[in-house]
């Protein structure tokens, strides 16, 4: 029996990094959330580390996803360009709201 993911998203997520993404790549990085993270986020995905340990990235091209899986819920921490996703990142843990 295979199990499901839940997905939740950090305010800020909501709030700034998807309404920043083009339409092209807002349908991107929503197929591979909904087809990766929801059924085997375990198999996708690289460790970070440091700061940000605990949490994986989710190449999406040039995009990363940052996120953590607690049981069954996977947390997206942040949805940026590569450049810039692991300050943000290291940012919102310091604060988090889910």
């Amino acid at each position: 029996m295979a199990v499901t993911f839940t997905v939740r998203y950090h305010s800020k997520v909501v709030a700034d990094d998807i309404p920043a993404l083009s339409p092209t790549w807002k349908e991107r990085v929503r197929g591979a959330v909904e087809s990766k993270l929801t059924l085997t986020p375990e198999n996708y995905g690289k460790p970070l580390r440091q700061s940000l340990h605990g949490y994986r990235k989710l190449r999406v091209g040039d995009y990363r996803v940052v996120f953590r899986i607690e049981r069954e819920t996977v947390y997206v921490l942040a949805i940026l360009h590569r450049s810039v996703v692991y300050k943000k990142a290291e940012e919102r843990v310091k604060g988090k709201t889910f």
